[in-house]
């Protein structure tokens, strides 16, 4: 059992994560996907993703988060809430020694393979092959679902309040799945014997959709912002892909088409609120390799801007873009 100790100022400083973290849900869907007989919602995601990705990227993946054990601290930076792109790039920058270090926690449960040997010597191309395949993980398995798992951890954050207005934090720590309230300590009854004195630091609670049922995770070394991680309720009809990136390809105008092609006006009409380029792929229905090329074109004639978040991309409309679809709209 693991045993978290508060203090009157650790209970003063317990938060709740004001929205998923893009890199917990990266890591504990990856558990999902190697572990049948998950709940029943989480099956249609994981068929879908598991016939959508390259197999040769959750292979990978899954040597370095496997589903029972120990995973690497590093994939999960401690703040809690970080967006993809931001949670990477600290991710990535974490101190060689650190990375070597938490690696070598692994062996100590299983034999790493060649590859997560390079990554515990924190060797350069390891570390981009790693950066690469979490990037293309997140964008088949997590982009097309986020808003959706976002409304979920909305709709948990709203069940807490609920239980700090009826019963004050007491209510909110005895509310946590698989955990028990016995002040001033939280008991977590999945986990070998260990004892967690937060002496100050407070608790950060991060809701996760992906999270095992009753089965709260902490990370290995807390450090100076300890989280305990917790499984909301799963919704009986699952996951929405379309709502990923909470719009469609719109259908673009005859004038558009014209000057552009249908692809290329469709990929302009995409871009107006900002997407990445897996995003681009899915409102457009065509496949990455030519949502790339599409916004290549763009890009270079000026209608949209590209710039680099952590290991993805991001295209934002122009100006000049803005007024060729107005000009096309009002013709």
């Amino acid at each position: 059992m693991l045993r978290i100790h508060f203090t009157y100022e650790d209970l003063a400083r317990v938060r709740i994560a004001d929205r998923p973290d893009a890199l917990w849900e990266v890591l504990l869907s990856l558990h999902v996907l190697q572990t049948r007989g998950r709940a029943v919602e989480l099956m249609p995601w994981r068929r879908q993703t598991l016939r959508s990705l390259p197999r040769d990227v959750v292979c990978r993946l899954a040597e370095i988060a496997p589903p029972r054990g120990i995973s690497p601290d590093f994939m999960t930076p401690s703040g809690g809430a970080h967006g993809f792109g931001d949670g990477m790039e600290i991710a990535l920058r974490t101190p060689k020694s650190t990375i070597s270090t938490q690696i070598a926690a692994m062996a100590s449960q299983r034999r790493l393979t060649p590859w997560v040997e390079a990554v515990r010597r924190a060797d350069g191309s390891a570390l981009r092959t790693l950066g690469r395949a979490v990037a293309i993980y997140h964008e088949g398995a997590i982009a097309p679902v986020w808003s959706s798992l976002t409304a979920v951890v909305e709709a948990d954050r709203q069940v807490r309040a609920l239980q700090m207005s009826g019963g004050g934090l007491e209510a909110v720590l005895a509310g946590i799945p698989g955990c028990r309230w016995r002040a001033p300590v939280l008991e977590i009854a999945n986990y070998t014997d260990a004892e967690v004195h937060l002496e100050g630091r407070g608790l950060l609670l991060q809701p996760s959709y992906f999270c095992e049922p009753e089965a709260p995770i902490k990370l290995c070394d807390p450090g100076p912002d300890p989280m305990l991680v917790y499984p909301t309720a799963k919704p009986a009809t699952g996951l929405t892909a379309e709502s990923a990136s909470g719009e469609s390809c719109e259908a673009p105008d005859r004038p558009l088409i014209a000057l552009l092609g249908r692809t290329r006006a469709a990929a302009l009409a995409a871009v107006r609120t900002g997407c990445s380029t897996g995003e681009l792929a899915r409102r457009c229905q065509i496949s990455v390799g030519s949502a790339s090329q599409q916004a290549t074109i763009l890009r270079e004639g000026g209608l949209i801007t590209t710039r680099r978040e952590g290991n993805s991309v991001r295209h934002e409309i122009t100006r000049l873009g803005v007024q060729v679809l107005s000009g096309a709209s009002s013709s």
